[in-house]
């Protein structure tokens, strides 16, 4: 993940993110391999970015390049729905207030997305200027809507980055298209109750792991093994 900043003192270029969920399943299961999140912190870079996060202070220079983006294609378009989106858009930018924090339909959104105001990007308002890095990343994450599931085992433990509200077959996509393609069950542990086993078997054993189909929603901090066929 990708995040633009402007007027914070933060360390620029990928960092580890510092997950302590990730953390104690690596302590647990000692694996040859470990993969954690990197996230990437950018000054400035706001149309290739992930996220934002700005100082309080200098929000409002990025909610003006906005305002004038907005007021251009309003003088312009003629389409009611389009016309209608934008000025609760320029409301929201008026009362200074980022555009993403705005409530909008799927329409609505395809609406805003296609003109590319920079505030429809998730954007952290910070009145620290010096945050700490993993807590911003944390920010970020939450603004953005995005959440982690695990993979477990004595080769690799590895975090992954997925949207809140993903299925079973999202998830299994983000790991390998493969498994996406063949998918046939998975089964899911809550990272909690890992940490009451000795392993997925004895998670089994102990009832605390379930099988669910490809329309399941993952919750958060979840550890899941996929059953393919390909």
């Amino acid at each position: 993940m990708k995040i633009a900043y402007t007027g914070l003192s933060l360390p620029e270029g990928k960092r580890k993110y510092n997950d302590e969920t990730f953390a104690d399943l690596v302590d647990k299961f000692r694996p040859a391999k470990v993969s954690p999140f990197y996230f990437e912190l950018r000054p400035d870079a706001y149309t290739s970015s992930d996220v934002i996060a700005i100082l309080h202070e200098q929000l409002l220079d990025l909610l003006i390049l906005d305002m004038e983006k907005i007021e251009g294609r309003l003088s312009r378009t003629e389409d009611e729905a389009e016309r209608a989106v934008l000025s609760r858009c320029m409301a929201q930018l008026e009362d200074l207030k980022p555009i993403c924090d705005l409530p909008l339909d799927e329409d609505e959104r395809a609406i805003v997305k296609a003109l590319g105001p920079l505030s429809f990007t998730p954007t952290v308002v910070s009145s620290d200027r010096a945050p700490d890095a993993d807590e911003l990343c944390h920010e970020a994450l939450d603004k953005a809507g995005m959440m982690f599931f695990y993979t477990v085992g004595k080769q690799e433990v590895h975090a992954w980055l997925v949207r809140k509200g993903a299925d079973a077959v999202t998830c299994a996509d983000r790991i390998h298209s493969d498994l996406a393609r063949g998918f046939i069950k998975a089964e899911l542990v809550s990272c909690a109750d890992m940490m009451t086993a000795h392993n997925m078997q004895d998670a089994r054993s102990k009832g605390l792991a379930k099988l669910v189909d490809r329309d399941y929603i993952v919750p958060e901090n979840s550890i899941l093994d996929i059953r393919f066929n390909v």
